[in-house]
């Protein structure tokens, strides 16, 4: 199972300083038209073939367009060999929508 991090707690860490890696596996046109600060672009179909040549941090929050596709692609980074630290690997809540739209106090996904 892949545990979840809320937008607002990846944008927490961000501005707190912490170690944060951030993996967008949008597409890279969507990447271009905004992203999250510091976050690497490993499309979705590429992450497979990239995912023994990047250098994986502690703490590795995976992007997507909506929350669900980030499941399966830290999953996937969760299961490379050279994670220490698998439940490190996060999904993040609501996706890169939930980013640029976050829901107001006490507001609920449609």
């Amino acid at each position: 199972m892949v545990d979840e991090v809320t937008p607002e707690d990846v944008k927490r860490k961000l501005e707190d300083g912490d170690d944060v890696q951030v993996v967008d596996i949008r597409q890279p046109a969507q990447y271009r038209r905004g992203h999250i600060p510091t976050a690497i672009n490993v499309p979705l179909p590429d992450l497979p073939r990239q995912v023994d040549e990047i250098d994986w941090g502690d703490d590795v929050v995976v992007a997507c367009p909506i929350g669900e596709s980030s499941i399966q692609a830290a999953r996937l980074i969760g299961s490379y060999e050279e994670v220490e630290d698998p439940d490190a690997v996060r999904s993040m809540a609501g996706g890169y929508r939930a980013w640029e739209y976050p829901l107001e106090e006490g507001e609920r996904e449609a």
